[in-house]
């Protein structure tokens, strides 16, 4: 990753303001022992660097040390326990940062970084106790600078510049983003193999994400879902204990973090390799929704146009299957199809599962789709086992999800790799497992 033309096309942008992009911060869990700590996303964006405690600063107009970063000194005794830290003397050369300080030395370095600058750039209320130290600065940013020099007296969230910019990934986040797609490929192809009833939810949970470590990915990029049966149509169930019996469906949601870089992945399948009838024709439509979907992710179409085709095929198949009744039109426009499919259809993913760019323009329109942008397609029927639904229907819970890189000319699906025709799920389903 180039993070250095990264920070010079953040600081075109910005002109003559100057930006404060906190990193974050260790987090207790319980006792003395922490979460495991993930990078702030924007800071990552910025530095590739991934230790906490740190704050970057980009001052475009600054005379000398345009690009400056705090961060935590070295310290022998502590790395003894927690491992080696950069510091502040070899920061600037491994970084590529023109100056770096202690981040101890914050509340008396930071005030003259802003000084000269009328706009800030920082994103206040994400953290309230960092937030009181950067305005703290701004106050003795003004008393430094006197009469005579700006001091930072508009406030501009630096997402509105640096968020743009992430949405359109470069040709080194794209082989990121493949290689996260085919370490996922790896994990949820690896959970059918060895599916069968009986086993618990959260042994699925185990074999994908061993699988994906295994494969070389650092972690998973969101909690993974593993839902059997009823379970799978609570839309972000967790919990994965369950026992998954003989008959049902099991709804796997999850994909694996790279190099800080999401995938973002679901299928669903039969505990037992074969759909029931009423399962597969829930299934057939869910991915022929699917495909409608995808095909509809271009350059020049809508954000939301493939959600709009999802739901229209949806709409159509509900209906087909008798669980709705009327027009597709009259669906659509009094929302009935939403008492099975409540969710939208897919999001931006990269640094973040749900990633950062805005889906309407500033006249408040959808925007256009435009090569780099990466969305997933995730359309899904969901049927309680409450519903006014004949008995066989009830408790089936389908998502089917892919992640679609935007080209030049149409699509890539990054995640086209995994099973997902009833044919191939059926082929693959327990073939690996233990019997």
């Amino acid at each position: 990753m180039d993070y250095a033309a990264r920070r010079a096309a953040f600081m075109q942008r910005i002109g003559e303001g100057v930006a404060v992009i906190p990193g974050a911060c260790e987090r207790l869990r319980n006792g003395d022992s922490e979460y495991p700590f993930r990078q702030d996303s924007d800071f990552l964006y910025l530095t590739g660097f991934n230790e906490p405690d740190a704050v970057l600063v980009l001052a475009p107009a600054a005379a000398r040390d345009r690009t400056v970063i705090f961060l935590r000194d070295r310290d022998p005794a502590k790395e003894v326990w927690n491992g080696a830290r950069l510091g502040v003397e070899r920061a600037p050369f491994t970084l590529g940062l023109d100056a770096a300080y202690s981040i101890e030395r914050l509340e008396d370095v930071l005030p003259d970084c802003l000084v000269g600058s009328g706009r800030l750039y920082y994103a206040l209320g994400k953290d309230f106790a960092f937030d009181r130290r950067v305005l703290a600065a701004v106050e003795a940013a003004q008393d430094r600078g006197g009469r005579l020099r700006a001091f930072p007296q508009e406030l501009v969230d630096p997402g509105t510049v640096l968020h743009e910019m992430r949405l359109h990934k470069d040709a080194d986040e794209v082989a990121v983003m493949r290689r996260a797609a085919q370490i996922t490929a790896l994990g949820h192809s690896e959970a059918m193999r060895v599916t069968v009833p009986g086993m618990h939810e959260f042994e699925l949970q185990a074999h994908i994400e061993f699988a994906y470590r295994r494969a070389g990915a650092q972690d998973v990029a969101y909690t993974s879902i593993v839902a059997g049966g009823d379970n799978a149509t609570t839309l972000h169930y967790n919990t994965n204990r369950m026992r998954l019996d003989d008959g049902c469906l099991v709804l796997v949601d999850s994909g694996c973090e790279l190099d800080g870089y999401a995938s973002d992945v679901t299928r669903t399948w039969p505990v037992n390799r074969r759909f029931t009838p009423e399962q597969r024709a829930v299934y057939e439509v869910v991915l022929l929704a699917q495909r409608a979907g995808i095909e509809t992710v271009k350059p020049g179409r809508g954000c939301r146009d493939f959600h709009e085709a999802c739901v229209r095929v949806i709409t159509e198949g509900l209906i087909d299957l008798g669980l709705l009744s009327g027009s597709v039109d009259e669906n659509i426009e009094t929302n009935a199809y939403r008492a099975y499919y409540m969710h939208g259809s897919g999001h931006w993913l990269g640094l973040d599962v749900h990633d950062a760019g805005r889906y309407r323009d500033d006249a408040g329109q959808y925007r256009a789709l435009e090569p780099g942008m990466v969305t997933t397609v995730e359309p899904g029927i969901y049927i309680g086992r409450d519903a006014t639904v004949p008995q066989d229907f009830r408790s089936i819970g389908i998502r089917i999800e892919d992640d679609i890189l935007v080209t030049a000319h149409g699509n890539e699906n990054l995640t086209a790799d995994i099973p997902k025709t009833v044919d191939e799920i059926e082929a693959i389903v327990g073939a690996g497992a233990c019997v």
